[in-house]
């Protein structure tokens, strides 16, 4: 049931631009937070896939994120709300990493339905619920609620990194461990 680094892959799901204002920001401090997952998967060599919805419409990806991605993330843009429903993204999931952790918007559309397709084609997702965000803070709460329901793990970015790291005698924990301190408190922590 723990994540595992080296079982791992990392969905960015459409920050963008354009769609990112949108968000009603819920839960506080998301882009500090996914600056966090992003940088940690870098230095833990996760492998990451970022997508973009219809960027001539919703924009390039958010120059925060895109300026901190691994060298070797994977990048593709795509009209279908599932990831996994995009002919030029579905391979990249076939290899022997299980454990996909989905962080995206929106919560209740594309995030909701990669969570349910990976699943369906045997690999573990885990929605990181403090890393999604939707337009109505109502549908980000629904959604969450019906994939743990249907048997989607949900999971936060803090207690992935620290399971990915797994003890405190690992190279990298003081680095990140002082990133997570600094992090903004979630309203139901503050």
């Amino acid at each position: 049931m723990l994540i595992e680094a080296e079982r791992s892959r990392l969905l960015l799901v459409d920050f963008q631009a354009r769609l990112f204002p949108a968000m009603t920001q819920s839960p506080p401090g998301l882009l500090p937070r996914l600056t966090l997952l992003v940088r940690a998967a870098r230095l833990l060599t996760i492998p990451v896939v970022v997508t973009r919805q219809y960027p001539q419409g919703l924009g390039p990806l958010l120059p925060e994120l895109a300026e901190i991605l691994p060298d070797d993330a994977y990048r593709a843009d795509k009209m279908t709300f599932s990831c996994c429903a995009d002919a030029d993204i579905a391979p990249v999931f076939a290899d022997d990493r299980d454990q996909i952790l989905i962080s995206g918007i929106e919560t209740h559309v594309c995030v909701l339905q990669t969570a349910f397709d990976l699943a369906s084609r045997g690999k573990i997702p885990y929605v990181l619920a403090d890393g999604c965000a939707s337009r109505d803070p109502l549908h980000h709460a629904q959604a969450l609620e019906r994939l743990g329901r249907e048997g989607v793990r949900i999971a936060s970015i803090e207690s992935t990194v620290f399971e990915w790291l797994r003890g405190a005698d690992h190279v990298r924990f003081r680095e990140l461990a002082r990133e997570i301190r600094d992090l903004p408190k979630t309203m139901a922590g503050a």
